[in-house]
């Protein structure tokens, strides 16, 4: 008998159909004889709504206030669960993060956890019950309900499966594994069995959806083996483990694209030695997370900076700089909405030459032309166009050979 922690995506609880569904897998596990913790997400489209009510009232809600009224989606789905499980004869009972024992830092909308005590849900297990945990949520040291941040879901499974010691975790989805990309950008895109942490955390927090980066990066500090897969059929997942000496022999594992980016360029700042790092503790300060950085060298006293920010951050930056640059003695701020940034990403760059020159000869030949280079051990990245993104993504996986 193994304990298993399954988690389970909005779309895979979307409506009362599909939480039966989710219902009938659990069963089915444990009829097969193993514990379970169930953790799962809002229904597909709640968390939004309930942004848009808030957003209704006002531009700038109160972040404590936020937590509060999104923890709301996942209790609904908590409840529905487990009511669905005593409908066929399970055992279940449900619990709020902070039921749960999922104890967070202070920080509001964005939390990470601190620590897990998860003594009631053991008791639960070795009493046979299931356990419905909501995702996304926890509770601080004040006892203020905190939320994880979007895929939050995610490392809520990934916490408790270490936490609880579990013997395996399950991600459930509507997708029924990693692919090398986009599947509805390139149909030719194949399904990785496995896939190391490194990989795995470079093509989540670059664009793919299918897991948080978090929650990767949570399961390689504590070594939880996880599964991607789908809640809508029966085929095996991806594996998510740590990287073994074969996976070299692939030298690209995947592309990713993320859409939802934005640049933002100041010009003629003022050559100092502290004046990039006042400006990026500025927005470190404000929350704004930056990915790729240029800096321009500085030939007349003033230097150019470009660095990228998620697309609803970009009016942050703009509104939190100004005042930055004003203590530094000028320059000037603007954004650009219409980027995505385009990854290449593998274990086995760090043993093959030439993976830059493939990328940038075959994004060349259909003119799309490359705003901004980053590269680390595994990966390269991109800034393009935003309407050439899919074009970007077709002739990487191409020139890569991941079709086959």
């Amino acid at each position: 008998m193994a304990l298993i922690v399954q988690k389970y995506g909005g779309t895979s609880v979307g409506d009362i159909d599909r939480i039966k569904n989710v219902a009938q897998r659990i069963k089915k596990s444990r009829d097969e004889g193993h514990s379970l913790v169930v953790v799962v997400s809002a229904r597909s489209g709640v968390t939004n709504e309930l942004i848009a009510k808030a957003k209704a009232i006002t531009d700038r809600p109160d972040t404590r206030e936020m937590d509060m009224l999104l923890a709301i989606g996942e209790q609904e789905t908590i409840a529905l669960t487990a009511m669905a499980l005593h409908a066929i004869g399970i055992p279940a009972v449900s619990y709020t993060g902070a039921q749960a024992g999922i104890v967070t830092d202070q920080v509001f909308t964005k939390a990470k956890i601190k620590q897990i005590a998860p003594k009631g849900i053991m008791a639960d297990l070795k009493a046979g019950k299931v356990c419905i945990v909501a995702g996304f949520q926890g509770i601080n040291e004040h006892g203020q309900i905190t939320t994880l941040g979007r895929g939050g879901s995610d490392l809520t499974a990934i916490a408790l499966a270490a936490a609880c010691k579990a013997d395996k975790c399950e991600i459930y989805t509507d997708v029924d594994g990693v692919y090398t990309t986009d599947p509805r950008i390139v149909k030719e895109a194949k399904k990785i069995q496995e896939i190391s942490y490194d990989e795995m955390l470079e093509l989540a927090s670059l664009g793919s959806k299918v897991m948080q980066s978090r929650s990767v990066e949570f399961a390689k500090k504590y070594g939880v083996v996880f599964e991607v897969r789908s809640s809508f059929n029966h085929n095996p997942g991806t594996i998510v483990k740590e990287e073994v000496a074969s996976m070299e022999k692939v030298v690209v594992r995947g592309v990713a694209v993320d859409k939802d980016q934005a640049k933002v360029v100041i010009t003629g700042l003022p050559d100092k030695p502290s004046a990039a790092a006042t400006i990026f503790t500025a927005l470190a300060e404000a929350t704004i997370n930056v990915d790729m950085i240029v800096q321009n060298a500085a030939h007349t006293g003033v230097a150019d900076i470009t660095f990228t920010v998620q697309r609803d951050e970009a009016q942050n930056a703009v509104r939190v700089l100004p005042a930055v640059l004003k203590k530094l003695g000028g320059g000037e701020i603007k954004a650009f909405d219409n980027i995505a940034k385009l990854s290449v990403v593998g274990v086995g760059m760090r043993t093959h030459a030439g993976v830059a020159a493939t990328l940038f000869t075959a994004l060349g030949e259909k003119g799309i032309n490359l705003q901004l280079i980053s590269t680390s051990e595994i990966k390269i990245t991109v800034a393009v166009d935003r309407a050439k993104a899919d074009e970007a993504v077709r002739a990487a996986h191409a020139a890569f050979g991941l079709e086959k």
